[in-house]
C-alpha cells in the first residue's frame, strides 16, 4: 500500500471519521474515499487538497514528502498585498479550462475545492 493510501486511512481513524463522513465532508463517495485507502485508485492534486484540508494536515504530509503532519502557521510577516484576487464564478472557472476535457468527477472536485477556500476567507 502506497504511503499516501497509508495515510489518508490512519489520520481518517486519528479524526475517527468514518469513511462516508470523509466522504461527505469532501463531496465524494464512500466508495471514492475505500478506493483511495486501498490504492485501487489515486486522487487527483485537487482531492488530495481536499482530503487534506479535511484531515487538517498537508498534501506534502499525505503524498510522503514530510513526515510533519501538521500544517505550518502562516507566516505573519506577510499581509496578503502579495496575492492576486481572482473573482469568478463556478462556471467560469470551469470555463478557464479551454480546450481541456475535464471529467464530471474532476469539475465537482475542483470546485469543493474553491467552495472550501471562500468558506475560509468568510
Amino acid at each position: 500500500m502506497s504511503i499516501t493510501a497509508e495515510r489518508i486511512k490512519s489520520l481518517r481513524k486519528q479524526k475517527k471519521l468514518t469513511q462516508s463522513e470523509l466522504a461527505e465532508i469532501i463531496n465524494a463517495s464512500r466508495m471514492a474515499i475505500a478506493n483511495y485507502e486501498t490504492d485501487r485508485n489515486t486522487p487527483s492534486f485537487a482531492m488530495l487538497s481536499l482530503i487534506a484540508e479535511a484531515l487538517n494536515t498537508t498534501v506534502d504530509y499525505l503524498q510522503g514528502k514530510t513526515d510533519n503532519a501538521f500544517k505550518q502557521a502562516d507566516n505573519a510577516s506577510n499581509n496578503g498585498d502579495d496575492k492576486k484576487h481572482v473573482d469568478l464564478a463556478d462556471d467560469e472557472l470551469i470555463m478557464s479550462f479551454e480546450g481541456k476535457e475535464l471529467s464530471e468527477d474532476y469539475k465537482k472536485s475542483i470546485l469543493a475545492f474553491v467552495k472550501m477556500l471562500r468558506e475560509e476567507r468568510k
